[in-house]
């Protein structure tokens, strides 16, 4: 019986820094410039202050050469100036995923396309499901203009959403590996319902977020686990990789380093790395080389 080819080894951070990547999962956050809404129920302050110069830098220190900026909930909540800002600032460089209210009409979506955005946030961790529940219209707005829905879903919260998801023909992105309860392993109905979805090949998965709902500290090993089931259900191919800087509301210190590192870990082989940390993301938001 011939031998098991070895596994492969976590690259060291030197060498990730050498290869491409997307950070799939930002934010930007400028309040001189753009001013949180008086309403806005969290103001980020402080160190997650976080302008898309700054992002720059920490991307160039770290050889990343796009990414996705995602509309805030926190400071922002409809208000896309600052995400649209920062993409026309650097449109080679960045893509964006807004906040819209629900009725937002196609006309609005064609303009926010045509600024570079590339889909639209809905935050069930933030608004609950119920919010979304006569969100078909949009959904189907959001398809016909080849647009993503980004969806963030914790625990079960999926099963509430799944069917309108499903029926609507959406291209679909779910955040931060659909943030399960790690106790709950693997059988848990809401990552049982995600894993589903990874059948009909039109959504993809973000492996970002883990501090959000690891019981753990760094490197969050109670849900590597999960990670390798959705590598397992979608593939390199659908799947991308996210830091969530600037780590808004943290519990722990964390850095974008270890993240890097981490992510090393979890894709030790560099084929599939390759796939998950550039080639998919630039696919599937439509990056330029590099």
């Amino acid at each position: 019986m011939p031998e098991a080819a070895p596994a492969a080894r976590p690259p060291g951070l030197a060498a990730l820094i050498g290869e491409p990547k997307i950070d799939c999962h930002v934010h930007v956050f400028d309040p001189a410039r753009f001013p949180y809404a008086a309403d806005a129920a969290y103001r980020p302050a402080g160190g997650e202050r976080a302008t898309a110069a700054l992002l720059a830098q920490v991307h160039d220190a770290y050889g990343v050469g796009h990414a996705l900026l995602v509309g805030p909930n926190s400071g922002y909540g409809e208000d896309n100036r600052c995400l649209l800002d920062a993409i026309a600032g650097d449109p080679a460089r960045f893509r964006g995923v807004a906040v819209v209210a629900d009725d937002t009409g196609r006309d609005e979506l064609l303009r926010l396309k045509a600024a570079g955005v590339v889909g639209v946030a809905f935050n069930a961790t933030f608004h609950g499901t119920a919010h979304y529940a006569r969100t078909a219209p949009l959904l189907r707005r959001l398809r016909d203009l080849d647009l993503f829905l980004q969806l963030q879903v914790e625990a079960d919260q999926l099963l509430d959403l799944e069917g309108l998801v499903r029926d609507s023909g959406v291209r679909l992105l779910v955040d931060h590996c659909g943030r399960p309860v790690p106790e709950a392993g693997l059988g848990q109905a809401g990552f049982q319902a995600l894993l589903r979805l990874a059948r009909d090949g039109r959504a993809a998965c973000k492996l970002s977020g883990l501090a959000k709902a690891s019981r753990q500290p760094y490197p969050f090993a109670d849900l590597h686990g999960h990670v390798r089931a959705l590598l397992d259900a979608f593939t390199p191919d659908r799947c991308v990789w996210g830091s969530d800087w600037p780590f808004l509301r943290a519990p722990d210190r964390t850095d974008f380093g270890p993240l890097l590192a981490l992510a090393g870990r979890l894709l030790p082989d560099a084929a599939d790395r390759r796939r998950v940390m550039h080639d998919t993301p630039a696919r599937l938001f439509g990056f330029g080389a590099g």
